[in-house]
């Protein structure tokens, strides 16, 4: 299998295969959005296929739940679980106290409410997303539709005096229109290259009217496991202080993505 995946894809399956045996059976999970949390759901496809595995899962974004239901996930909305005992995701950067930017994908507000709504918060990503101080990556934040030039416009003066490098902003786009989320909200995506005060940013940009959420996870991740392109991977738990590492073979019947 290892000769058809590039080595950032294989860092992506050998983090999603580990996080999979996380999950045990009877198991209430938050799926995440994206292309890694995409593999963790295939592969959770394959455990229910292979052995029997009995879960229940909640999706944070319609592709996923397209996804989960295609590959024999039960499939129930977050009111119908009402508590979830496990979210597997990804995320666009993570710092050593393990807080998170996500939203690279549109899906943060429901990715949000979903791991909030979790017992324990796992991050499946490859080393690349792992920095010293959030901020490299854009900082999105959802906004309602109706006056978002005025919300970003009071974003932008927000970031004037905040602890951060940059502070332009910029309405993500899908083509030649907004990018339009599950809820009907635009994004707008913050350059801010460095970000001092993650807490202190999150709470001042959700006191501004028109904004939904914004993708700053802080003290939700529990653990993150990292992939790495030849198979290693590296589970790290907040809450312990716990590293563990391990090796993922990889094997021809692995390849269920081509």
């Amino acid at each position: 299998m290892s000769d058809t995946l590039s080595p950032i894809d294989t860092a992506k399956f050998v983090a999603a295969k580990r996080a999979v045996e996380f999950v045990e059976d009877g198991m209430k999970l938050g799926l995440g959005t994206g292309s890694t949390a995409a593999w963790m759901v295939k592969l959770l496809g394959e455990r229910i296929r292979t052995e029997g595995l009995r879960v229940t899962g909640v999706p944070t974004s319609s592709r996923t739940a397209a996804l989960a239901r295609q590959v024999g996930v039960n499939v129930v909305s977050l009111d119908e679980a009402k508590w979830l005992d496990l979210t597997i995701d990804g995320a666009d950067e993570f710092d050593p106290d393990l807080n998170l930017i996500k939203g690279g994908g549109g899906a943060l507000l429901q990715e949000k409410i979903v791991a909030t709504a979790s017992d324990q918060m796992l991050v499946i990503s490859d080393i690349s997303k792992q920095v010293e101080t959030l901020g490299a990556f854009p900082l999105p934040v959802e906004v309602i539709p109706f006056g978002w030039q005025t919300s970003k416009a009071l974003v932008e003066e927000a970031l004037s005096s905040m602890d951060v490098l940059g502070e332009t902003s910029t309405l993500r786009m899908n083509g030649d229109r907004a990018f339009v989320t599950d809820e009907g909200n635009h994004i707008i995506d913050l350059h801010l290259q460095r970000i001092g005060n993650a807490r202190q940013l999150s709470l001042v940009l959700n006191q501004i009217p028109g904004v939904v959420e914004n993708g700053l996870f802080i003290d939700i991740c529990d653990i993150v496991i990292i992939g790495h392109g030849d198979g290693r991977v590296e589970a790290r738990d907040i809450n312990t202080g716990a590293v563990e590492e391990g090796h993922v073979e990889l094997a021809e019947s692995d390849n269920i993505f081509l």
